[in-house]
């Protein structure tokens, strides 16, 4: 499977991720770089195109502010700032573009909302009104919320969720400007107000926080549906909706109880987007003589033997021919891509960053963007992609134990728990699970700072769809999906999962399907009526999701396992407030369970009940547990 992945890769197509310590080494490629057309440099000073970031606040913890002129031959002008009470100029850098200045600004904290004019003199001389508005997000509590173990987040990719804005499916404008639901690689219509017109279905659900693949600018010619090659920073795309639109369904969330999690891309850019058509100096990209491609292997950046061109060949080498790399050891990129992060945050008080393929960015650069973060938004939070072999690679892109290693010391607060993934697979594959595998899997927690931030899953976008790695076995389906909703963590439910949805992950597109119901015409409307097999999943998501939400003691209580016995595995969620049980059965018959060996955690307890079927345990000392059952047991 993931050889037929790394062939669509070579061959152009857009992949959001690809697992690092499966995909075998690659040599450094030899394919020449796609012919990019760019933009012609003028001659004469002209009135300014965009500066970025768009706008900027008064009272941000960092007074400064680094503004990126765009316009035809800028570099010619002179660059002034009109006196403004508490705002000075530091000073005007050109690059080798003529189409480029940065104008670096100091803003005190007495200065005041309002518009900086900016003024340059050159063949022509004209004015620009720049606005400092108030910021909203320190003292409202509604927004940068964070994300914690009391969360159940809903992962969604826009595109394939629902159409509720028809007059977004056709703009003449956009490179790929059509509907094509008949094309695994087009796009299908869905956008944020389809997303926002089943809020009430999420809230069913139990779901608490809504990730959405990136909602910026994807305005490549071909495959920008899921949304990982951004073409404008500043921008939503307009075939989801308006920017003023995203903020406002970041309102509205958060008025219905739902967090807002944005996905963002710090490691590269789309090559359609206007910084690389027009690129302001050849170093704010990675550079080869020929087009050379990542290795996607992290093991060398924490390899006390490792090669600096292996650690060249993943931080430097490009994801893909239509995926320009940026150079983040560049300070004026670095500054410009902390200053958008920040930009997104206090215009939207949207609550968490998904960080896609976090460790192929510069390591000191990530220190530099997450520590920027912690100090201006306390309460944001932060996971990271980190598709890696092995527990310990995988703590080492969260906040660990561990003493820094070549200077790098994660600030990250969580990352994605593929390895307890994978050991779930492990767990469930084949005629017989063998559970050990889930045991193993967190007892690397110790590795840690705090384990219970990382984010669980069953699976997403990239893989294949849980129900079909088991077989479409539905009692495997509802052992897994106690795990995930019992287990430390915070869970994260791929769209469609929750009503069976299948395929597997050969092309990607597969498990990148339309949620049926979403749009017009549709056989099927799971929002509404969900037959047969499909409702009892439903089902047993909706009660597991809601106890989990309403119980303090399960979404948040400690973890206490037990090493399994006879494939039987057994761990307790508890806090003074309460006890659950969870007990998994992997053998195909029934088995008896001593239920003595669990008195350090039962002895208080006399009775418990089965969260998802009411059903009564009289006696703690014995269970007899049916085959490829999963229990979910309160104490009682």
């Amino acid at each position: 499977m993931l050889t037929f992945r790394l062939r669509l890769l070579l061959a152009g197509a857009c992949l959001a991720a690809m697992p690092a310590a499966a995909r075998p080494a690659a040599p450094t490629p030899t394919i020449t770089a796609p012919t990019i057309t760019a933009v012609t440099p003028a001659t004469k000073t002209a009135p300014i195109a965009r500066i970025d970031p768009t706008f900027w606040w008064v009272g941000m913890k960092n007074p400064k502010l680094q503004l990126l002129v765009h316009g035809p031959g800028i570099a010619t002008a002179v660059a002034e700032l009109r006196a403004y009470a508490g705002v000075t100029l530091d000073g005007v850098q050109k690059l080798e573009s003529p189409n480029y200045l940065l104008l670096n600004l100091t803003i005190s904290p007495t200065a005041k909302p309002g518009k900086l004019q900016l003024e340059f003199k050159g063949a022509k001389k004209f004015s620009y009104a720049y606005e400092l508005k108030e910021r909203t997000t320190p003292g409202d509590k509604s927004k940068v919320q964070g994300l914690s173990q009391q969360d159940l987040i809903y992962f969604l990719m826009p595109d394939r969720f629902s159409n509720g804005d028809s007059k977004n499916d056709y703009l003449a404008t956009m490179r790929a400007p059509k509907v094509a639901r008949d094309s695994m690689y087009s796009r299908h219509g869905g956008d944020l107000k389809g997303i926002e017109n089943h809020f009430d279905y999420f809230k069913q659900l139990g779901v608490t926080a809504l990730w959405m693949t990136p909602v910026v600018e994807n305005n490549m010619p071909k495959a920008s549906y899921h949304g990982y090659a951004l073409t404008d920073y500043y921008n939503t795309d307009r075939r989801y909706g308006t920017t003023e639109e995203y903020k406002q369904f970041v309102d509205h969330a958060h008025q219905n109880g739902l967090k807002v999690v944005h996905d963002v891309v710090l490691n590269h850019m789309g090559s359609g987007n206007y910084l690389f058509l027009d690129q302001p100096a050849a170093d704010w990209f990675n550079q080869w003589p020929r087009f050379t491609r990542s290795n996607y292997n992290a093991s060398a950046l924490n390899d006390p033997y490792g090669s600096e061109l292996d650690r060249k060949l993943y931080n430097q080498g490009w994801f893909d021919t239509t995926m320009p790399d940026v150079n983040q050891r560049n300070p004026l990129v670095a500054t410009y891509l902390i200053q958008n992060f920040l930009w997104w945050v206090e215009y939207t008080g949207l609550d968490a960053y998904r960080i896609d393929t976090y460790p192929y960015s510069d390591p000191n650069f990530l220190m530099q963007w997450g520590q920027a973060l912690n100090d201006e938004f306390p309460n944001l939070f932060k996971f990271g992609e980190a598709w890696v072999g092995s527990t310990a690679q995988q703590a080492f892109f969260a906040r660990n134990i561990f003493q820094p290693v070549d200077g790098f010391k994660s600030n990250l607060e969580s990352v994605f728990d593929f390895q307890s993934t994978f050991a779930l697979y492990d767990a469930l594959k084949g005629e017989q699970p063998n559970l050990n595998k889930l045991y193993e899997a967190v007892q690397g927690d110790w590795m840690y700072e705090d384990a219970s931030r990382n984010v669980t899953f069953l699976d997403n976008h990239d893989m294949s769809r849980f129900y079909s790695v088991i077989g479409e076995d539905f009692a495997k389906y509802k052992m897994g999906l106690a795990w995930l909703l019992t287990m430390r963590g915070i869970p994260q439910l791929y769209y469609g999962t929750e009503v069976l949805m299948k395929n597997f992950s050969n092309p990607d597109g597969l498990v990148r399907a339309d949620f049926p119901g979403g749009f017009s015409g549709d056989a099927l409307n799971y929002f509404k009526a969900r037959p047969g097999q499909p409702g009892e999943a439903f089902e047993y998501v909706r009660k597991l999701a809601n106890y989990r939400k309403d119980h303090a003691f399960l979404h948040s209580g400690k973890l206490m396992q037990f090493i399994p016995q006879d494939n039987v595995y057994t761990y307790f969620r508890y806090s003074p407030t309460g006890t659950v049980m969870v007990m998994l059965n992997g053998n195909k018959e029934p088995k008896t369970v001593d239920g003595t060996r669990f008195a350090e955690r039962t002895g208080d307890f006399s009775s418990g009940m089965e969260v998802t079927t009411g059903a009564a345990l009289a006696d703690l000392k014995s269970f007899t547990i049916p085959g490829k059952t999963a229990w979910v047991v309160e104490l009682r």
